[in-house]
């Protein structure tokens, strides 16, 4: 039986006031309407700090420096059709202002709050690595 592995790299935006940033998934995508770590799908020939470098850049208006992308944890969950591998990395120096480029909701939550909002099964788990980090 051969299991289709998907890498993708997530990152915990950590604002001066120690809140983390949540992205919600828009309708049309799968699990739409759960929150998230901001992030995606490593590309061929990515790192995965390289493709947080693209998709924060795509999808917040942010410049991240892949110095200030600390590794934290990651998270490996079987869905019904694949099984994800994701790296969580913390960042907290970025250029620009977080800005919703993908018509996307995002909130900044104090760490306690987290388990508040409705996650991917995936994402879940790294919640109390960040709420210990914190």
């Amino acid at each position: 039986m051969s299991v289709k592995i998907v890498l993708v790299a997530a990152c915990a935006l950590v604002d001066a006031d120690g809140r983390v940033l949540l992205a919600q998934r828009p309708q049309g995508k799968s699990m739409a309407g759960l929150w998230e770590f901001p992030g995606g799908k490593v590309e061929p020939g990515e790192t995965p700090e390289q493709s947080l470098i693209r998709e924060l850049r795509e999808e917040l208006a942010i410049d991240v420096k892949e110095a200030c992308l600390a590794p934290l944890t990651f998270a490996s969950h079987s869905y019904p059709d694949f099984h994800l591998l994701m790296p969580l990395f913390v960042c907290r120096r970025w250029d620009g202002t977080v800005t919703a480029l993908e018509g996307q909701e995002l909130v900044w939550v104090k760490p306690n709050r987290l388990r508040d909002y409705d996650m991917p099964p995936a994402d879940m788990p790294l919640v109390s690595h960040l709420m210990a980090l914190l």
